[in-house]
């Protein structure tokens, strides 16, 4: 991918330097240095308060920018049990994080994660415009990116719709990330259990394909947009060495790409499903352009461990048990989920150790 635009630098002005949430421009930078120095960002799954802390707390002390991003599953259960509003919820946590990003001096870009063809109009396309609303009035996006995953279609009708949201969201200087094959497992509603093998594994001219088709958007227009090939990565939890992974298909499908269009069209890579994978498998991918790194399972175990440590420790406090009262500095809620907080964060410094961001921040304030 090409770096940014001319247009989009031309938006990069003073006020950068004091909105952490990553506008065009920035992100671009971002994903440049990523790619040039061969490391990618966490690309962390929020659904409260309590994760949103927990993740900008961890880039901060990690030194690192960084990704939050919400699926269409997280929206709904932010939006509260009785409304199950996916855009809505997802706009509230974006909100929170503009105004918690302030604080911290790193990065953050704004992402949503995993939205399937059937819910575009219902998640996808009003996030958008509210993006649009917000430009309108003279006020920076809610939203970095978005993902389209249109990776369950015939890869025309994937690739046609990529096409329509690429150049919509273009016009709205947010960034599209799209997918091509099918990652395995199941997380977040999405379930691929049952996929044929040989559909695990994006080919090289399926990569040619995508490359072909989005780039005549960005080309004409300016933009940017993210891939997520697949090469064998399974959602879910896997013990390691159980997740057969095959990166070099990502070598291979960037040299037909750079091959056909040349070096300046490679993808900026995003790697899905990555828990279970042994770390010299992270490695070699950042070698092959991926930039981006999803990390959900790894971050809700970790979120949830020291509550149910809490829970059995603190059994006789948590309940009202034969007329006993039980103890209220144990069943208050903040006594375990500042816990939970804690722990998300140690993981997910962990992450940014994996990745190699650790210590590339572009951030100056």
């Amino acid at each position: 991918m090409a770096a940014c635009t001319d247009r989009g630098l031309l938006r990069s002005s003073a006020k950068e330097t004091s909105m952490p949430v990553a506008d065009f421009a920035t992100y671009c930078r971002m994903l440049d240095n990523a790619k040039a120095k061969k490391f990618a960002y966490p690309a962390i799954n929020i659904t409260s308060p309590s994760t949103i802390s927990a993740t900008i707390a961890a880039f901060a002390e990690a030194g690192t920018d960084g990704i939050i991003q919400v699926s269409t599953g997280g929206g709904e259960f932010a939006s509260g049990l009785a409304l199950k509003d996916a855009a809505l919820g997802a706009i509230c946590l974006a909100e929170y994080v503009h105004r918690i990003a302030d604080r911290y001096p790193v990065y953050v870009a704004l992402h949503t994660d995993h939205c399937a063809p059937k819910k575009v109009d219902a998640f996808l396309r009003p996030l958008i415009a509210e993006t649009a609303k917000r430009r309108a009035k003279g006020q920076p996006n809610l939203f970095s990116s978005h993902m389209f995953d249109g990776s369950e279609l015939p890869l025309v009708d994937n690739l046609r719709i990529s096409r329509e949201l690429l150049a919509e969201c273009v016009k709205n200087d947010i960034i599209l990330e799209v997918e091509a094959g099918v990652v395995g497992g199941e997380e977040d509603g999405v379930n691929h259990e049952n996929t044929p093998a040989e559909k695990l594994y994006t080919t090289p001219e399926d990569m040619v394909a995508v490359a072909r088709a989005l780039r005549e958007i960005t080309t004409q227009n300016g933009g940017r947009y993210m891939f997520a090939a697949t090469f064998g990565n399974v959602h879910g939890v896997y013990k390691p060495g159980n997740v057969k992974l095959r990166p070099s298909i990502l070598r291979d499908g960037q040299a037909a790409v750079a091959q056909a269009f040349g070096d300046a069209a490679r993808f900026d890579l995003v790697f899905h499903g990555g828990s279970g994978s042994e770390l010299h498998e992270i490695h070699e991918t950042l070698e092959y352009g991926v930039i981006k790194m999803n990390v959900d399972t790894d971050t809700q175990y970790a979120f949830t461990r020291p509550i149910v440590d809490h829970m059995l420790k603190n059994y006789d406090g948590v309940l009202r048990i034969d007329g006993e009262v039980g103890s209220k500095k144990v069943y208050d809620p903040r006594s375990y989920l500042k816990k939970a907080e804690q722990s998300m964060q140690a993981r997910v410094l962990r992450a940014c150790k994996d990745l190699r961001s650790t210590g590339t921040s572009l951030f100056r304030r």
